[in-house]
């Protein structure tokens, strides 16, 4: 990808410690778009890692305004906003969050240097 990465900053107050949490300029401009329009206005994007799909664990997209106490947030220079709890972390501190348009649509992309492995259709992971 030669793409235009940019390590998120934490703006919490708990002291994480980790591989950081990495978005690109297109992801990054889908976000800002989003977080613009009126449906999700003054929201953040929360990525969460659950159990299921055929690999183990599945990644969950959404958009939210709320912050749990253990609630971990990013936020770019541009003023996007990522949440991500602390059990997800776990396992996708050091990934990349990217927006692919392809002809078959478009979608943002998790590019999590811990998956050990993905399933056909790259919507579930494991990890060891």
């Amino acid at each position: 990808m030669s793409e235009t990465l940019s390590k998120l900053p934490l703006k919490t107050s708990s002291q994480i410690e980790g591989k950081g949490l990495f978005v690109s300029s297109k992801a990054e401009s889908q976000i800002l778009s989003i977080c613009r329009g009126e449906e999700h206005k003054g929201q953040r994007l929360r990525v969460t890692v659950d159990g299921g799909g055929c690999a183990g664990f599945q990644y969950i997209l959404s958009f939210d305004e709320n912050i749990q106490e253990e609630d971990i947030l990013f936020s770019s220079p541009q003023k996007v906003e990522i949440v991500i709890d602390k059990m997800s972390y776990e396992i996708i501190q050091g990934s990349t969050i990217d927006y692919v348009e392809e002809l078959i649509g478009a979608a943002f992309v998790i590019k999590n240097p811990n998956a050990t492995s993905s399933c056909g259709c790259g919507n579930s992971f494991s990890v060891i």
